[in-house]
């Protein structure tokens, strides 16, 4: 489908809407293969689109069958699979509104987001650690249990589909029907209901696909970011729906290089804490400075960057984009020296995560570039913040009136809560969040995110966060990635410290004083989604950091040592 269908304005054609393009494919590509799905043991399974069809024709007329109200909301708690977007599909079918839950989230949090949304009902997937989630189904709420799900007592699929009598014909929902709502992982606060409509997914695909040229039905993508996301929602499953690109799904985390080299995808979106674990992960077998020598050399350089990428399973790769947290520019340029320019894309849930992009082919490290086609953007004058407005806003939060309110000004632009500004060009600079900055003790701001870009550069360290209110100087808290943790913890502690101490000085030199870090302070304890310091895009919460370090900030910074162990 051509992007230029649309003029960008709404109302966009029925023909973009979800529902219609899944009876396009139903239609004209049956047995073309739209999903391949791991099973386990090396196994994988490709699923038509016949059969996705199929099956999400006999789970609607189950969820028809059991009486629910016209817009009940039927809720999703799995890792990505293909029954996750059958099931999503077969909501929709049905006249119903999807609910996904992250696949990370505590009992707690389960049980708020199923009792706040009213499910009536739960299709339980994939999932790690589900021993711990069972708490948070509130008693009474009918399940189904899909094919890889844990062992449970659920009603199961394939017994389920097979009693069903399949939803026949085409039954369509209007551009401004509710569609779904998507809690947001939030790095502060109880998850909220981000609403959106058929027709805010239809317009924001479509705008994004102006954008890049390069997704079609020959596109492979391999799904593994959560699809309780926006970005993942989006890119994925409204880009397959409106390209017919086939999509492959991860099994693990341990399979994640096997999962890569299988689907070999030519369109790959990551998050920045992926796509340093890469290049760590090339550092640890070749050293950096070899690597830039090898990559200068004619012919020669060609031949490792092909061997390189080939290693990671992005050979094939003609779009890669990250998103999701700043990218630091230097890992930018890393990539555009072998041979994978990465185009930083800006969004977030409240707006279908389709808000900036930088251009394919004019990378701009350090900006998330220009609005894309359609979408407004302004900055405030007042206190920096980004403005957008476009018609991939959403509806609303669920149940919120008061809250929704306060995310629009009262001219409809939505406040992102990012700061930024822009250069010559009209790129888009993020510079931080509006709540993140703090005032040291001597009354002077700090942008933590700049700061944090450079931080983490350093190869031992997979996150970092910026902090220090009211204190002389900031302070960097790091967490260092397995290999270095291993290395430190077998006597390596030394030369890590040297090489941190180091890291120190250089990032401080580029800095304004009142910027200058006092000290990195590493942390031993993992930061999961599991303890809470970091949202399921890896994400870290500022405010957990605060619970949980900021009694030490005093005696860290009084012990004058560039390098301490927490």
């Amino acid at each position: 489908m051509s992007s230029n269908d649309t003029s960008f304005g709404l109302p966009i054609p029925d023909s973009a809407l979800a529902l219609q393009r899944l009876y396009h494919w139903e239609r004209t590509a049956p047995d073309r293969i739209a999903c391949t799905q791991p099973m386990g043991g090396g196994v994988v399974r490709d699923v038509t689109w016949r059969e996705m069809m199929d099956q999400a024709r006999r789970l609607a007329g189950h969820l028809k069958a059991q009486g629910f109200p016209p817009g009940s909301k039927i809720a999703l708690l799995s890792k990505n699979t293909v029954w996750w977007l059958i099931s999503d599909y077969a909501i929709w079918l049905a006249g119903h509104v999807s609910v996904p839950l992250y696949p990370t989230l505590a009992a707690e949090t389960i049980r708020q987001i199923l009792q706040h949304s009213e499910a009536k009902l739960l299709v339980v997937g994939k999932l790690d650690g589900f021993e711990h989630m069972k708490a948070g189904i509130p008693a009474g709420l009918p399940c189904i249990a899909t094919p890889l799900a844990p062992p449970n007592d659920y009603p199961k699929w394939d017994e389920v589909l097979s009693k069903a009598t399949p939803l026949t014909g085409e039954p369509t929902r209007p551009a401004d029907e509710l569609a779904t709502i998507m809690y947001t992982s939030g790095t502060t606060g109880v998850p909220k209901g981000v609403m959106h409509s058929f027709g805010t997914f239809a317009w924001s695909i479509l705008s994004g696909l102006d954008r890049v040229n390069k997704i079609d039905q020959n596109t492979r993508m391999l799904s593994y970011l959560p699809l309780s996301h926006v970005a993942e929602r989006t890119l994925v499953e409204h880009g397959q729906l409106a390209t017919g690109m086939r999509v492959y799904f991860a099994e693990s985390l341990e399979t994640f290089t096997l999962d890569l080299q299988r689907a070999r995808p030519t369109v790959f979106f990551s998050v920045p804490r992926l796509w340093v674990k890469f290049q760590q992960g090339v550092n640890a077998k070749m050293p950096p400075a070899k690597l830039e020598r090898l990559l200068k050399i004619p012919i020669l350089g060609g031949i490792v960057r092909k061997k390189v990428l080939g290693a990671l399973g992005l050979d094939q790769c003609v779009l890669a984009a990250g998103g999701a947290a700043p990218m630091p520019p230097d890992l930018l340029r890393w990539y555009e020296r072998l041979g994978l320019p990465i185009v930083e894309v800006y969004g977030m849930t409240e707006n279908c995560g389709v808000s900036h992009a930088t251009m394919p082919g004019h990378p701009r490290p350090g900006t998330v570039g220009v609005p894309y086609r359609g979408v407004q953007s302004r900055i405030d004058p007042n206190n920096g913040e980004i403005q957008v407005k476009c018609p991939g806003l959403m509806l609303g939060y669920y149940k919120e009136p008061e809250l929704t309110k306060q995310s629009f000004t009262e001219d409809g632009w939505l406040h992102t809560g990012d700061k930024g500004q822009l250069d010559g060009e009209g790129n888009l600079r993020i510079t931080g969040r509006v709540k993140d900055l703090f005032k040291t003790s001597k009354g002077k701001y700090v942008a933590p995110a700049p700061i944090e870009d450079r931080l983490v550069m350093h190869t031992s360290v997979e996150a970092c966060c910026v902090t220090g209110a009211n204190l002389g100087q900031p302070l960097g808290i790091v967490m260092l990635n397995p290999e270095a943790a291993k290395a430190a913890a077998n006597g390596g502690r030394t030369d890590l410290e040297a090489s941190l101490a180091a890291h120190l000085k250089s990032v401080n030199a580029v800095l304004d004083p009142h910027e200058q870090l006092d000290c990195i302070v590493v942390v031993s304890e993992p930061w999961t989604v599991d303890n809470g310091v970091i949202t399921p895009t890896f994400k870290v919460k500022r405010n957990r950091i605060e619970e949980l370090y900021s009694s030490n900030y005093e005696r860290w910074v009084g012990s004058h040592q560039p390098v301490l162990w927490a």
